[in-house]
């Protein structure tokens, strides 16, 4: 009876263990990257400036309106692997979706991937500029 309740406490220890290092490890990424408005984003975006401007909504959104010069990676595209879209670690990726959400979950994605200058501004139901089809 003693022995199953060391391995009951050990395994206990164990997942309170891996529960805190994953918690942390989302934590620090989040923690990677920027968040702006859009407002400041569509000032930033009126000077041509060595940034890439990530669309990460499909690519039958991205292809009903998305914000001049934007790429598209789809949000569920970017997974464990550095994505070829994007090659440089050290360039400014704004990232933007639809409302926002998908964005701040690519962002913390690509932080974790290593890229190191991203800012989050939201979603394009935010954004007031033209739009390019």
């Amino acid at each position: 009876m003693k022995k199953r309740y060391r391995i009951l406490g050990a395994s206990a220890v164990v997942l309170l263990v891996a529960g805190v290092i994953i918690y942390n490890k989302v934590k620090i990424s989040e923690d990677k990257y920027k968040s702006i408005t859009m407002d400041e984003a569509k000032e930033i975006f009126a000077e041509a400036g060595d940034y890439i401007i990530l669309d990460v909504r499909r690519a039958d959104e991205y292809a009903e309106g998305h914000i001049p010069g934007a790429v598209n990676l789809a949000n569920e595209a970017i997974g464990a692997t550095q994505p070829a879209e994007l090659p440089e670690k050290d360039r400014v990726i704004y990232v933007y979706c639809r409302s926002g959400r998908r964005s701040k979950e690519a962002a913390a994605k690509l932080a974790a991937l290593g890229y190191r200058n991203i800012i989050e501004c939201g979603g394009i139901l935010d954004w007031t500029g033209a739009v390019e089809k």
